[in-house]
């Protein structure tokens, strides 16, 4: 066991802007005194979903929820939601705050305009993420999601149709390349445009090169946090004493002991408080 542990944070961990902005506006609206929702977890983390419904925010998961001129606001979450949803929310005469993250808001433009200009829309993410149906919910054409070269390799359309491509804001840059290549060598029509979110490049790649510095490597966030299992990910490929936790309680400090340099990182829908109090119990 060594003497002196060497603990060091990335410094992108934690909120990015998107996040921030849509937490910070659902602790406005409950300062109010109507009644506040969110349509599905305002972010993917359990921490901060548990907090807000003990201030009283209760979450919608089904359009098929809201009632008629509901009383109360709607904050659609941070990873956005599809055009019907949205049309159904207003249609109801419900008081709806749009939290969508501006750069996923970006996405759902380009997907409308080239969807009506008639291209075949290729999103590059994972097919579960509430922000991948989301940004399905706004093209006008079909729509192909992959995640896996697999899913690249079975994509069939003939010779010289028009495609736009766009990616999940939380996608692995290099997979990303990836794909694009394989899809670009059949012949299309290509409009490839990466969508991933600077600062999920820039965490990631931070990441990935504390993880290479390091004995051990732990990567906060919640359990369904689409970010941080890419991160999780990128970590393990450079260091495989890579650790998944969501708080400081799932930490193993007596097997951290033994690693000499111990580095930190964590999803964008990770608080700063969880953060601080995994460093604070790694120097225990």
């Amino acid at each position: 066991m060594v003497a002196f542990v060497e603990i060091r944070t990335a410094k992108s961990a934690g909120f990015c802007f998107g996040v921030e902005r849509a937490v910070n506006r659902v602790y406005e609206e409950i300062k109010g005194e109507n009644a506040v929702y969110t349509y599905g977890p305002i972010i993917h983390n359990e921490e901060v979903v548990r907090d807000l419904k003990e201030h009283g925010v209760n979450v919608i998961q089904n359009v098929d929820d809201f009632t008629e001129g509901m009383p109360g606001t709607v904050i659609i979450r941070s990873h956005g939601i599809g055009k019907s949803v949205q049309d159904a929310m207003e249609s109801k005469g419900c008081n709806v705050v749009d939290a969508t993250c501006p750069y996923v808001k970006k996405i759902h433009r380009v997907v409308s305009k080239e969807s009506q200009a008639g291209r075949v829309i290729i999103i590059i993410g994972s097919s579960r993420h509430p922000e991948v149906q989301g940004i399905k919910g706004w093209s006008e054409n079909d729509v192909y999601i992959i995640e896996t070269k697999e899913d690249a390799e079975k994509v069939s359309l003939p010779e010289g149709t028009k495609v736009c491509i766009v990616s999940q804001t939380t996608f692995n840059y290099k997979k990303f390349e990836e794909l694009v290549e394989i899809i670009s060598k059949k012949r299309y029509d290509i409009l490839a445009l990466n969508t991933i979110c600077n600062a999920t490049e820039i965490r990631q790649n931070e990441s990935r090169e504390l993880a290479r510095n390091s004995d051990a490597m732990i990567v906060i966030g919640g359990e369904h946090s689409s970010n941080t299992q890419k991160l999780y990910e990128i970590c393990k490929n450079e260091c495989k004493n890579t650790y998944y936790i969501q708080t400081a309680e799932d930490l193993n400090l007596a097997e951290l002991k033994s690693f000499e340099r111990v580095g930190i990182t964590a999803g964008a829908s990770t608080p700063n408080k969880i953060i601080k109090e995994v460093q604070k119990a790694c120097q225990k």
